[in-house]
């Protein structure tokens, strides 16, 4: 096969522009396709009218993100460009906001928490947990292991965090890659965000690349010495590709993955993530960032972001953006819904937390319908047999892969995925 391209990255979000970075810089000819408009993939942001919009991703830490922080010194980013949010998470219970969870001012104050569920808190993190090997964490779901060790643990713990920041169902998702994030990555004292929106990671790595963007591509075909890369009625040959696009889309794409991988790309399932981002002509006051709203709360809701807390350039001065992102069960059903409708539905929901925030000026809706690995115990058992055997003409790369749903996973797949590209050819040749 002659081809026409040394290496195709499909997807140029953080996992595939980290794979792109590493590959160019060892000297391979790197194209990356996106099919949205822009780079970032969950790490993104829209500006509008002086608003800077994150649409998924909020936050990165300071611990627990070696790789990451590696590769923004290597861009010329620094902690200066993602500066300390150095405000609260807060969960809602018995009718008022409980600050200080996951700080360590919550064990003493309760964020929520009573005396008997803080120490259960304890003696569950107390256990260091592996962000690259999730599965030899317990195989527990979310529900059955916090609520073994206290009922609110699930109720104002656990359930808010999972369903408030992944979209996951505790009774469906395991509870190790949650242990991993939560036991590598501290309390959230360390916890940052970038200066000038959350995009600002994609758009330094994207800078030095060739990245076309609102492309589609419609099928990946492994041949002999190299794959077919389908877009239409065009076919680029190249001699690798790395699929850095979410489970499900990876197996649509791949026609012939190997049938040592198809158990585990059947397996890894995705939650959708919805929000609507408000811009309001006045500037509520918290001390909290984020408020999680327990289930047993609202149906409707399960976070309120107030991004102009996180940050005060994230809106113009004296007016605010809050983002409210749906529960679960409200996700689904409102996924498909005009803009309006979503707006309304949680606006309506978040009133009783945030009075006045439905005096909206105007409102944006993301929408992602693979928000974020499912991590379900079924396809936790089959993570290791995968990853053990990834290296064919055809491989992958996304947070995905080690089934912990954060952008430090997704950038060590990156690395990991053009490692192994280099090491099935270490030297470039002409194309």
């Amino acid at each position: 096969m002659r081809p026409d391209a040394d290496v195709v990255v499909v997807g140029a979000g953080i996992a595939g522009l980290t794979a792109a970075h590493e590959l160019r810089r060892a000297g391979r000819d790197v194209r990356v396709l996106e099919a949205a408009d822009h780079v970032g993939g969950r790490m993104t942001t829209l500006r509008r009218d002086g608003f800077l919009i994150d649409t998924g991703a909020e936050q990165l830490p300071t611990r627990g993100y070696p790789a990451t922080w590696e590769l923004l010194a290597r861009l010329g980013l620094g902690r200066g460009d993602a500066p300390r949010i150095r405000r609260h998470l807060a969960v809602w219970r018995a009718g008022r906001a409980r600050p200080g969870l996951a700080h360590p001012r919550g064990l003493l104050t309760g964020a929520g928490l009573p005396v008997a569920a803080r120490r259960a808190l304890v003696r569950l993190l107390g256990d260091p947990h592996d962000l690259d090997h999730p599965e030899h964490g317990p195989h527990d779901t979310v529900a059955a292991y916090a609520a073994a060790r206290h009922p609110d643990l699930l109720r104002y713990l656990c359930q808010p965090v999972v369903s408030g920041f992944f979209g996951w169902d505790p009774q469906r998702s395991a509870v190790a890659p949650l242990l991993a994030i939560l036991t590598s990555c501290g309390t959230t004292r360390s916890w940052r965000t970038y200066r000038d929106g959350m995009d600002t990671f994609a758009r330094a790595l994207a800078a030095d690349l060739d990245v076309e963007c609102g492309v589609r591509v419609d099928g990946v075909v492994a041949e002999p010495g190299g794959a077919r890369v389908v877009r239409g009625a065009e076919e680029i040959r190249a001699r690798a590709v790395v699929l850095a696009v979410p489970a499900p889309v990876a197996r649509r794409l791949h026609a012939n993955p190997p049938d040592h991988e198809r158990p585990y790309l059947d397996a890894c399932t995705y939650t959708p993530v919805l929000k609507a981002h408000l811009m309001l002509d006045t500037r509520p006051r918290s001390g909290n960032y984020v408020l999680l709203v327990p289930s047993v709360e609202s149906a409707a809701l399960s976070t309120i972001i107030l991004d102009h807390v996180k940050h005060p350039g994230r809106a113009p001065a004296g007016r605010g953006l809050v983002s409210l992102m749906a529960a679960p069960a409200a996700t689904r059903s409102l996924l498909d819904a005009p803009d309006h409708e979503v707006v309304t539905a949680l606006t309506t929901a978040a009133e009783r937390f945030l009075p006045g925030v439905g005096a909206v000026r105007d409102a944006v809706v993301s929408r992602f319908r693979h928000g974020l690995p499912e991590a379900t115990p079924a396809a936790l058992a089959l993570r290791a047999a995968f990853a053990e055997r990834l290296g064919g003409v055809v491989d992958y790369a996304g947070d995905w892969v080690g089934l912990v749903p954060c952008s430090e996973a997704a950038v060590r797949s990156g690395r990991r995925a053009a490692a192994r590209v280099l090491a099935a050819a270490p030297r470039r040749q002409p194309v």
